[in-house]
Formats: C-alpha cells, sequence, structure tokens
C-alpha cells in the first residue's frame, strides 16, 4: 500500500490540484446557474456573484499556473 507523506502531498502538489478543481466545479455550477434563470428574472445581485466566481477562478489560476512554472524552474 502506498504511504502518503507530507513529502510526498507536497511533491505531487495533490492539495493545490483538489482545490483548483473544485473552484472550477463551483465556478461552472455558477455559471450554469445563471443561465438556467429566464431573462426576466435576472437581477444585477446575480450576475455580480457569477461576475465574482469568474475573477476568483482567474486569479487563483493566475497563482496556480506561476507557482507550478516557478516550482519547476527551482528544481532544474
Amino acid at each position: 500500500m502506498v504511504q502518503l507523506t507530507a513529502r510526498t502531498l507536497d511533491e505531487l502538489k495533490i492539495l493545490p490540484r483538489i482545490m483548483m478543481l473544485a473552484i472550477t466545479i463551483l465556478t461552472y455550477q455558477a455559471v450554469h446557474w445563471f443561465m438556467s434563470i429566464p431573462p426576466a428574472d435576472m437581477t444585477t445581485q446575480a450576475a455580480s456573484l457569477v461576475s465574482v466566481c469568474m475573477g476568483a477562478l482567474s486569479g487563483t489560476f493566475a497563482v496556480f499556473v506561476n507557482a507550478e512554472s516557478k516550482a519547476d524552474r527551482g528544481s532544474k
């Protein structure tokens, strides 16, 4: 059986990948919910919620990619 040590978790970057998957799924669900609202019932609050979710996904992705590239450069 494979032992998950702190070093293994750090090398495989499991936690950041799980977090990226979670925020991607949550953003997809928020956008899907917003698109299912009839146009007459859309509010500025709903649009703001989706906008914040998309901004959070964009920021998280930028940090994730930047951290990955720095980790790759440091290991060479």
